[in-house]
């Protein structure tokens, strides 16, 4: 991962956005994986990829954002300015208008039931708009949208690290009812990352989706796994009503959270404790919801 500081963004916005130069540049308090995220003034943040592999997020965001903002019923980013490759750093990086917000952590939910209902209308909303052109799930989407089997492998090894802390069996079980299903409908518009670290709430309410580098043009299923991380019973039954989607495609949803839970608890990816301790309540609802 590459080292991005305050003083390199200094240098990239002096070198390409003069007009700027004056004002204030801060590291936002929290910052993602993928991206470092910086205050721009009041109204603006900067986001500059870390790595290769998520750097052509940003020409993918900056062509498909604007299409999307007038047709979605939530706040998403608007790309103001695209910084280009320089001798200071190696890729494209984005000037995008700020959303004020909190991360929805469920203590900053007002209403749980309210909330799920308004991600779903988002969700079935973005599924409306014309896929024409866009961009189809694969590598360059972390294969969201695309086959459960790409992370097949993942899943067993996560396993098998797991044995003696889950019934590995049931688990395999849920993953493989996933699997056995597929979207036979068109393809379309996919989030990739509906987590909770990429909801804004204000006032307990949903205001806003953020993070759209996975986004992609494939099977919806990866966005509902939200599902299992973030909601109760009567909350997730909520959803499920809302979202609309068939038998098949919210059992690959439940794959999607069983994935992304195991490869978290067993520290096949780099996570934290509070990460690790949110994925093993995941697995935990999986399997009560599967009971």
């Amino acid at each position: 991962m590459l080292a991005i500081s305050i003083d390199l963004v200094s240098r990239l916005v002096a070198e390409q956005f003069p007009q700027w130069l004056n004002l204030p540049i801060r590291a936002v308090d929290v910052g993602g994986w993928d991206n470092a995220s910086f205050r721009l003034g009041d109204d603006m943040v900067i986001r500059l990829p870390r790595a290769p592999e998520y750097a052509a997020q940003v020409l993918k965001e900056h062509r498909w954002l604007p299409v999307l903002v007038p047709q979605l019923p939530l706040e998403i980013p608007r790309p103001i300015a695209l910084g280009r490759p320089s001798a200071s750093y190696p890729w494209s990086w984005a000037v995008r208008r700020w959303i004020d917000g909190e991360t929805a952590l469920p203590e900053r939910i007002g209403d749980l039931d309210r909330f799920a209902a308004v991600l779903a209308a988002f969700l079935t909303a973005i599924r409306r708009v014309s896929t024409e052109g866009g961009p189809a799930a694969g590598p360059r989407s972390f294969h969201r949208g695309g086959s459960l089997d790409v992370y097949d492998s993942e899943v067993r090894a996560a396993l098998a690290r797991m044995r003696s802390r889950v019934d590995g069996d049931r688990l395999l079980q849920i993953w493989d009812e996933g699997r056995a299903t597929a979207w036979t409908a068109a393809p379309v518009w996919i989030h990739g990352d509906i987590s909770v670290g990429n909801l804004l709430v204000r006032h307990g309410e949903l205001v806003a989706v953020i993070d759209f580098g996975q986004l992609a043009v494939g099977d919806p299923a990866c966005d509902l796994a939200i599902a299992w991380a973030l909601f109760a019973e009567r909350s997730r039954e909520s959803f499920r009503l809302a979202v609309d989607l068939d038998e098949g495609t919210w059992a690959r949803g439940k794959a999607w959270a069983l994935w992304k839970a195991l490869i978290t608890a067993s520290g096949l990816s780099q996570t934290n404790a509070v990460e690790t301790a949110q994925a093993e309540c995941t697995l935990e609802a999986v399997v009560r919801d599967s009971a």
